[in-house]
């Protein structure tokens, strides 16, 4: 996906202009040039001697192999969106000199009405579809439908037609965006391509250029690792019901107990993600049954693939997201490592503590961040929107900053607000978190090495589980009951034990009253202490010790 992005990137992105050969597209910045670009590297690359027109394409959707390299899909595509005059209001003092008026976009202030020639679909506006996503640019978010033209598979007649919008003005002062949209199929990788190239008009004036390429594997299931791929995808919902079940009977045994672990709220969020998945695979491949077909059939008229795209990349974002709480859920079954188990103690010893520090850090980053913002935000890149200049902080605080330009800026506040940033954010503020992060993770070092430890491993639970598992499957000798006494006797079954069996026991062995005696206090005293500082049950907490046990 990467490679084919950048194959089509190289193509319509980075191609120089005929005649100059330092401009692109991607450094577009007045109509003149967006004009040159239409009728130059557009022209060439939609109608480049190495594209195939689909007019023998046959059924993709049972295809396994199609023997060229990239296949336009139908026709391209391009569509503006405009407002109407008027729609911003003009001060009494300046009216007389300004006849025109035309605000930024917005749904509200949009113009639907036919101007120009009025003749094609290019002068007439169309309607947009009811279930079409928006596009989010850098200026504005637009709607589908507009002034709407598809391009002919002639690369002559695309060319006059380009000519002669441009020698009757389709791009006005009322033009705020321009949307060319076209799609390609890779039979090689089974891949579709749907690129979107944006050029925005803000109401400031001058140009500003974007551009989207989605790869796509809308046929999922052709070779034969494809359907490898289903069968792990039918165990994956397989274990996605065994598991909703396994909590649903949690839930309904510890009832509101349930809510007091983290891993519970974890396995639920997963579970929900995971949920959502299933739901827009389905809905993606219902969308792909019901349209795919439909989009080949007419090979002249525009196919919208750019619906089955945008669907396509939230669900590879759902699925990114599940995927990494999924990795966070593998903490649950490490916790019970010694290293795992000291790095989730200090978390949550510390957590107080860092949440008072982050209330601070961020009193003391948002005020820099405004300040920033006000300050330079006419003149830096980097501190043109209050979110913006919030990035721009955490990259100073990474080393990566533009103080050549916030000294342009102002070149008194620009060093004093660098120079103090730098000393309280880096200086300060960072190492006060390390040095809580430290401290916390000192003293937990302290408790394991006087024997606060995890009750047991996860290697030793796996080992019993794994003789449970091959006793039950009758491939291992069950072992007598006295073995297993023998074998699972340790301290807290001798503390079980009576304090009058113990004396038996040593006097057979041969040990006096006195050392007796000495024995049974010793073991007092050890379980008073180890019941009130080593009890599982207040394994984070803090238990004070007097003076006089501190002698002791």
């Amino acid at each position: 996906m990467y490679y084919l992005n950048k194959v089509m990137s190289s193509l319509f992105v980075d191609t120089s202009m005929p005649d100059d050969e330092q401009s692109s597209f991607r450094s577009i910045r007045s109509i003149p040039e967006f004009w040159k670009f239409m009728e130059g590297p557009l022209l060439e690359g939609l109608y480049w001697d190495s594209w195939y027109n689909n007019q023998e394409l046959y059924n993709l959707k049972n295809s396994s192999r199609i023997y060229y390299e990239n296949v336009l899909l139908g026709v391209p595509r391009v569509r503006q969106l405009r407002v109407r005059n008027n729609t911003c209001k003009v001060y009494s003092a300046f009216r007389s000199l300004m006849s025109d008026c035309y605000d930024k976009y917005t749904a509200g202030n949009e113009d639907m009405s036919d101007f120009g020639l009025k003749s094609d679909t290019e002068w007439k506006y169309s309607p947009a579809p009811a279930n079409a996503p928006w596009h989010w640019g850098f200026v504005g978010v637009y709607r589908d439908g507009g002034y709407i033209f598809t391009l002919s598979k002639s690369k002559d007649v695309t060319k006059t037609k380009f000519a002669d919008l441009r020698l009757n003005s389709w791009i006005t002062r009322g033009t705020r965006v321009v949307f060319i949209d076209f799609s390609l199929y890779n039979a090689n990788v089974n891949l579709f391509c749907i690129i979107r190239l944006v050029a925005e008009f803000p109401a400031t004036g001058g140009l500003l250029t974007s551009w989207q390429f989605y790869s796509v594997k809308l046929l999922r299931y052709v070779t034969h690792y494809d359907y490898f791929i289903a069968s792990c995808e039918i165990i994956f919902c397989i274990f996605l019901f065994v598991f909703i079940t396994q909590e649903l009977r949690k839930l309904s045994e510890f009832k509101a107990a349930y809510f007091k672990s983290i891993w519970n709220w974890l396995e639920l969020l997963l579970l929900a993600l995971c949920f959502l998945a299933v739901s827009f695979y389905a809905y993606c491949n219902m969308q792909n049954f019901l349209l795919l077909g439909h989009l080949l059939e007419n090979t002249e008229k525009y196919p919208d693939f750019y619906f089955l795209a945008y669907w396509h990349i939230y669900y590879n974002n759902i699925i990114a997201i599940t995927i990494f709480f999924a990795w966070i859920k593998i903490f649950k079954f490490i916790s019970f490592n010694e290293t795992m188990s000291q790095l989730s103690s200090t978390l949550s010893r510390c957590m107080k503590d860092i949440v008072g520090f982050a209330i601070m850090f961020f009193i003391i980053f948002s005020a820099y961040a405004q300040l920033g913002f006000l300050v330079f935000g006419s003149q830096v890149d980097d501190f043109s929107t209050f979110q913006n200049s919030i990035f721009a902080q955490f990259r100073i605080v990474l080393g990566d900053f533009n103080f050549a330009g916030i000294q342009q800026a102002n070149w008194i506040l620009g060093p004093i607000y660098f120079i103090t940033f730098i000393f309280f954010v880096f200086f300060v503020l960072l190492n006060m978190f390390l040095a809580i992060i430290n401290d916390t993770y000192s003293e937990v070092k302290a408790d394991y090495s006087i024997g606060r430890r995890p009750d047991f491993e996860l290697g030793k639970v796996i080992k019993k589980s794994c003789l449970n598992v091959l006793e039950k499957l009758r491939l291992k000798k069950a072992e007598d009951t006295e073995d297993k006494k023998m074998r699972n006797n340790c301290p807290s079954d001798i503390h079980r034990k009576t304090a009058g069996d113990l004396a038996q026991q040593a006097r057979k062995e041969g040990f006096n009253e006195n050392e007796i005696q000495g024995a049974e206090h010793m073991k007092a005293w050890k379980e008073r202490l180890e019941k009130k500082y080593y009890s599982t049950e207040i394994q984070d907490d803090y238990q004070p010790v007097t003076q006089q046990e501190f002698r002791e």
